[in-house]
């Protein structure tokens, strides 16, 4: 038995990050989730741009979960599918009942800096194990992300 995989990572870095990225995964799940529940919940002076910016926020969060269990699946892995497996293993917990607008901002930072956290760790991980598709995958949702954490924060004052 070959200790290299289809893609030519050896068996054991895949089986790490396909861990790893299971994680993540279950963190996309949740942060959506929430991302939803703002969207449909927020309410006060500011519904209409935060409502818009909120559904702009989940499509692009659903994205990259598909794109998070294509690259678990490429590395050849299960992806996580069950909701209670992401709620076992996600950093980002549920936020139920929130309605006011800044709450609901300072919930996606907050989200954002967890994702940030586990990609930046991925990121090394899948350099150290000479994976460029999941390192390069890494870089630009970070790139991405960070932006988005300034302007979320700048928001927020």
């Amino acid at each position: 038995m070959s200790d290299i995989n289809a893609i030519g990572l050896h068996t054991s870095s895949a089986n790490q990050l396909a861990e790893k990225l299971n994680e993540l995964l279950a963190n996309y799940q949740i942060f959506y989730m929430n991302a939803r529940g703002y969207h449909w919940n927020v309410k006060g002076p500011h519904f209409f741009e935060l409502h818009t910016k909120f559904e702009e926020i989940y499509t692009d969060l659903l994205a990259k979960v598909d794109e998070v269990a294509e690259r678990i699946l490429t590395l050849g892995h299960e992806p996580l599918h069950a909701y209670s497996d992401y709620a076992k293993i996600s950093r980002i917990q549920e936020d139920t009942h929130v309605h006011e607008g800044t709450e609901c901002v300072r919930g996606l930072v907050q989200g954002y800096q967890a994702l940030l956290e586990l990609q930046r760790e991925l990121n090394s991980m899948a350099a150290d194990a000479d994976d460029e598709g999941t390192a390069s995958q890494m870089s630009d949702y970070i790139r991405e992300q960070e932006k988005t954490v300034w302007m979320l924060s700048a928001y927020l004052g």
